[in-house]
């Protein structure tokens, strides 16, 4: 298969592997967030299919690098939602559908390892044109909590690469963590987690918790503060825990409970999700039992 037909390929299987971890995404009821089960902070499941949709076109395109597929996303998911659905997955999402077309060996090879090289290479290269296309994104959606930077704010023409910007965000974004870091935690944290389930919708929740755990989320933490970002945090941890005792059948009924305290405060673990939805992908797109030598 030639080089170019080769890319078109492999964006394909990423498509395919974004669309179902976006559904993933909404059948998992995860405490604070939009699910098919429970609607809140003023957003239905739909908006976020309809959104995922609508994004694929422009992150899955052939040729584009990752500020513009990052742009084109996120202008067709505020044409079809009108408020901010997946910016934090569109993120993430955006570099592994480039390493995908650039380096379409690494699906051939089956491992999360390769994948994990074929991102490190796309982030490596990301450059101020990169930048420009995302800020304009970010600044259209206009995220919750995103206040004024003092540096590479994205209201602003970045003077950097889009990496280089991330990094500076990096010690309270886990999103922008991402990029400086080479995705470690969707690769050391969160694709085990999703591998340790039983069913992909198992492993999606396994993933989540074990995020959720690990660091205070972002988008609670802008919107509410480190306090109870912190607290939601222990909640997280308890329920870990309960999981690996128990399963995760055990937890129905106090994660629900759960879901239902959180959205009465308005919390929600969005930044979670979104990591969430980006280890899906990668674990979709390099199931268990796949790797080669």
């Amino acid at each position: 298969m030639r080089a170019h037909d080769a890319g078109v390929a492999a964006l394909a299987r990423g498509r395919d592997a974004f669309l179902a971890a976006c559904r993933l995404d909404v059948e998992v009821e995860k405490p604070g967030n939009v699910s098919l089960h429970s609607p809140g902070h003023g957003m239905v499941a739909r908006q976020f299919l309809d959104s995922a949709e609508a994004a694929q076109a422009g992150l899955f395109a052939p040729g584009l690098g990752v500020g513009p597929r990052i742009e084109a996303a996120m202008r067709a998911t505020l044409a079809v939602a009108g408020c901010n659905t997946n910016l934090g997955i569109v993120l993430l999402c955006a570099p592994i559908a480039a390493a995908l077309e650039r380096c379409p060996q690494a699906l051939q090879a089956c491992g999360p390892q390769a994948l994990r090289g074929a991102v490190q290479a796309v982030l490596d290269a990301l450059d101020v044109g990169d930048a420009a296309c995302a800020f304009r994104a970010i600044a259209a959606t206009n995220p919750g909590g995103l206040g004024r930077s003092g540096e590479q704010d994205v209201r602003e023409a970045p003077t950097v690469g889009l990496r280089e910007a991330m990094a500076l965000a990096a010690h309270r974004d886990s999103i922008a963590r991402q990029y400086a870091s080479g995705y470690a935690d969707l690769f050391d944290v969160g694709l085990p987690a999703f591998r340790a389930g039983a069913t992909p919708q198992e492993g999606l929740l396994r993933a989540w918790l074990a995020f959720l755990a690990r660091r205070a989320d972002s988008h609670i933490v802008r919107k509410q503060g480190e306090a109870v970002a912190q607290t939601v945090l222990k909640q997280a941890e308890g329920f870990q825990a309960r999981m690996e005792a128990s399963g995760p059948a055990a937890l129905d009924k106090a994660l629900r409970e759960w879901d239902e305290s959180l959205k009465s405060r308005g919390i929600n673990p969005g930044t979670t999700a979104d990591l969430a939805v980006a280890t899906a992908m990668l674990a979709l797109l390099a199931p268990r039992g796949t790797e080669r030598d």
